[in-house]
């Protein structure tokens, strides 16, 4: 029997895999970037990236993890709920830090809201989270 090989989607396969292949937002990821200082310091704080789909803030939030060497987790805030946080949250507190990247977190209620912040509190979870709308409205 013949079994297919099945390669990622394109663009899983171009992602870039380090801050240095990423391009643009100069004054995020450049030289003197806010954010690469963080990096090179290990000291990144939660935050959330705000754009339209497809400039890279999955991407980002994947190599902030690679680059600090914390386990990624990704959720999307229109279909996890409480139980589905509690379970990275529970990683968490077994395996040490982890990265939870939130896409859409703008939609988030508050009990899942209230749930994260004793986990982003206690430094627990490095959370990252992306919105399409802007934060300052939402």
């Amino acid at each position: 029997m013949f079994k297919a090989h099945i390669l990622p989607p394109l663009a899983e396969r171009m992602r870039p895999h380090s801050i240095d292949e990423m391009i643009g937002q100069s004054k995020l990821i450049g030289a003197e970037g806010i954010l690469r200082r963080s990096l090179l310091n290990k000291n990144v704080p939660s935050i959330i990236f705000w754009g339209p789909p497809g400039t890279g803030k999955t991407t980002l939030s994947k190599i902030i993890a690679r680059e600090l060497g914390l386990k990624f987790f990704e959720l999307s805030a229109i279909s996890s709920g409480v139980k589905e946080l509690r379970e990275v949250i529970d990683q968490a507190w077994r395996i040490g830090k982890v990265v939870l990247f939130v896409d859409e977190i703008h939609r988030f209620n508050k009990s899942q809201q209230d749930l994260l912040l004793g986990a982003v509190e206690n430094g627990s979870v490095l959370l990252i989270g992306a919105t399409t709308e802007n934060p300052s409205f939402e």
